[in-house]
Parts: C-alpha cells; structure tokens; sequence
C-alpha cells in the first residue's frame, strides 16, 4: 500500500482526496490510497509519520504552508524561491524534501485567463501568507507588477482601506489568495468596493469550494470576468505527482 495525503488544520473543503482518489481508479492503482490528516500544529508532523510508515507523499495547505520548514531535511528550489512548501516528497531513505508546486499551477491557470497586456497589466493580490507568496513568483516571472493587501495597518503592504475605486481602476487583476468564502463559511469575503469593478476586471479566487464564492459573486454582477481556483488545483496535483513520482 503507498499512502498519500493532505495536511492542514481544518480539511473540510478539501477535493484533494476525491482528485486523488479518482486519478487511482482511472489508471489501475489499487494499492494507492490518499487520506486527509488534520493537524493541530505542523509540530504534529513527525508523529504522523511515525504512524504511518507507509506515507510517499504529502500536501500542505493553509495554515502549515511555511510552518514544516523546520521539519523537512531540504527545499527544492521552487520551494525555497517561494518561501512555502504545499508539497512534501518522502524519499526511500526517510528524507523529506519541501517543493512549491502552487506558483507553477497558478502561473499557468492564469495564462489561459487573464489576457497580459504588453506592458504587463498591475494586480492586486489580496493576503501576504504562504498562498500569497507562490502567486507573487507567478506574476513576476509573468511580468505583472502588484501589490500584496494585508489586514496589517502596520506592515508594508496596501490594506483593504487603501483600496479606493481609484486604485481599483489602476489594477485590473486582482486575486484573492485568503480562504475567506472557503466552505462552510460562504457568507465571507474580502473587503473591497465591488461596485467599482467593471467588465475590465479580471477576478481570480484561489478558493475552490464553493465553485462560486461571494467574492466571485460580487465581482460577476459588475461583469468582472472571474475565475475560481480549481484549475490551479489540478494543475499544481499534477505537477506534486510528478514529484512523487520521481518526475521532478
């Protein structure tokens, strides 16, 4: 039996294990299996290992994206260019490497929805945690100038007070990387001036469930073009089971 899984503090919207799940099915892996581990601590990390001497692989998601650093024994680059890990390769001696595959995920979802100008276009990313720092490597390697959004009045980013429908009008790409809308808690979403977008908007929610959350919502009904981020999921999973499968 090879075990795989996804670790995080609260899974319940995960679609991690019915994509894995049926990705076994579909190519005839019987003895594959992938599971669904909450952790009250990336400290927990060790330990579910030690129980279970089976797992080649795992995920990361919110909040432990950073917080398994100390526990990996190295980062692959993308990992170490993005400052988080959301994938974990267990190689046959016990090593744990870290891996990012979210930018390259993001980067090429959004290829096929926002339309980059020639000079570059200017985003709005909204939230600074480990999510916020794949998508910045995206854009920059997209040439897209941004700017991160934070709750945090005291940081260097923008904060939700900062955008005005000035600013608003100055970036016409703008996504969101918090899991605020994230199911059960669908009545969430990021503070902004829905009223000031417009049909040359483009909205990007990296949460996928549900497929349309408030922010979408919001932003649809001003004719926004939107996009939700299950087609950022599929692809960074397939580039985490490449990894895993010594393909990286």
């Amino acid at each position: 039996m090879r075990t795989f899984g996804l670790v995080g503090r609260s899974l319940a919207h995960s679609f991690s294990q019915t994509y894995f799940t049926q990705k076994f099915y579909q190519l005839g892996l019987d003895d594959y299996r992938y599971e669904l581990f909450e952790l009250a601590a990336a400290s927990e990390l060790p330990g579910l290992l030690a129980r279970h001497p089976d797992l080649a692989g795992l995920n990361v998601t919110i909040p432990y994206k950073e917080q398994v650093w100390p526990y990996l024994h190295d980062v692959a680059s993308s990992a170490a260019r993005v400052g988080a890990v959301n994938v974990i390769e267990i190689q046959a001696d016990g090593r744990l490497i870290g891996h990012n595959t979210d930018y390259v995920g993001f980067r090429e979802s959004l290829r096929t929805f926002y339309p980059t100008p020639a000079a570059g276009g200017r985003a709005l990313v909204l939230g600074t945690g480990g999510a916020a720092k794949a998508v910045a490597v995206a854009l920059r390697e997209l040439g897209i100038a941004y700017w991160l959004v934070s709750r945090d009045i005291m940081g260097p980013h923008l904060t939700y007070a900062d955008l005005t429908p000035e600013v608003l009008a100055a970036h016409p790409l703008i996504i969101n990387t918090t899991p605020l809308g994230t199911y059960p808690n669908v009545a969430a979403c990021p503070p902004l001036p829905y009223a000031a977008l417009t049909p040359q908007h483009y909205v990007y929610d990296l949460v996928y469930n549900p497929r349309e959350t408030l922010f979408l919502r919001q932003a649809r009904e001003t004719g926004a073009h939107t996009k939700n981020g299950f087609d950022m999921l599929e692809r960074q999973a397939e580039a985490a089971w490449a990894i895993w499968n010594g393909n990286n």
